[in-house]
């Protein structure tokens, strides 16, 4: 796919302390969902998308995400003096997928600081983000839709999914006006983590952003907001109330396969969903699942 929008930025600084003690040591970014880290399912969507230039915001502890990108020499002429072909295959696919850049957050000061990282590599440009947590099936375009939006019309395009009233609160949640186009709304406000009773409506911003360069402007005067944070929703409200500062924001309603590995139970179910639908785990998998299940509730009835 060929786009105006070459750049990627993939905010990666967070400690994962949902994920402790495992995240400890370990980046949460490179815990695996079957076969493969999380992050590698994320820089595979921007490639498929032709952002082949990928900027990793990382922190203290991340060396591992630089290690995974870059080639291993020593294990490619093993597997090689092996002839195992396979393997090598897919130790070499996370190295080719895009060119991957790096810049520390010295200080974990949220999204919106994490963006900001991005603006000397980002420049004058529209670019895309990508958070890390959130997985969008490679059979679902998402990204390429929001591309296409903000070619479109310009501005910023935020990825949106309707969720259950109860959860909004998870959640920056989006004031919208319906256009012409039934996946697209106009969004007129932005509310980080409302309560249900406050909520503008039940539509969650999920991870997945086509940014006006005009953002940076923006984030650079947000004050902290919820949690001590720069957030990212409070500077896209900003730009959706004025739209001569960065033009308009969209948001493109996004009802395909998502898969949230920033929670412990998602992750779970994440690297069930998956290993079901792969070829070479997936027969004898489910086969295996099948059975655990029988075999569960008839101990539990």
């Amino acid at each position: 796919m060929r786009t105006s929008i070459t750049k990627a930025v993939i905010p990666a600084a967070g400690l994962g302390t949902r994920f402790l003690p495992a995240t400890k040591a370990t980046p949460k970014e490179m815990l695996p969902v079957v076969d493969k880290p999380a992050i590698q399912y994320v820089v595979e969507e921007a490639a498929s998308a032709g952002l082949e230039d990928v900027l990793l915001i990382t922190g203290r502890n991340k060396r591992a995400l630089e290690d995974h990108f870059d080639r291993n020499y020593e294990l490619e002429s093993a597997l090689q003096k092996k002839g195992d072909a396979d393997r090598l295959a897919r130790v070499q696919e996370s190295s080719s997928l895009a060119t991957t850049h790096y810049v520390r957050q010295g200080d974990p000061k949220g999204l919106g600081h994490a963006v900001l990282c991005a603006a000397p590599h980002v420049g004058g440009q529209p670019f895309a983000v990508l958070l890390g947590d959130d997985l969008i099936d490679p059979r679902d375009p998402l990204l390429a839709r929001m591309i296409e939006i903000q070619e479109r019309h310009g501005g910023s395009v935020v990825a949106l999914m309707e969720v259950e009233p109860s959860q909004i609160h998870l959640y920056g949640c989006a004031a919208v006006e319906t256009t012409e186009d039934g996946d697209v709304v106009k969004v007129t406000d932005l509310v980080e983590k409302p309560a249900p009773a406050d909520a503008p409506s039940n539509y969650a911003i999920i991870g997945r952003y086509v940014l006006d360069p005009a953002v940076f402007d923006v984030l650079r005067q947000t004050e902290p907001g919820r949690g001590g944070e720069i957030q990212l929703t409070d500077a896209l409200q900003t730009l959706a109330a004025d739209e001569k500062i960065g033009g308009p924001v969209h948001g493109v309603v996004f009802k395909g396969r998502r898969y949230d590995t920033g929670d412990r139970g998602d992750y779970l179910r994440a690297i069930v969903r998956l290993a079901c639908e792969r070829e070479d785990l997936g027969p004898e998998f489910r086969s295996w699942l099948r059975t655990f299940v029988d075999e569960d509730e008839a101990a539990a009835g």
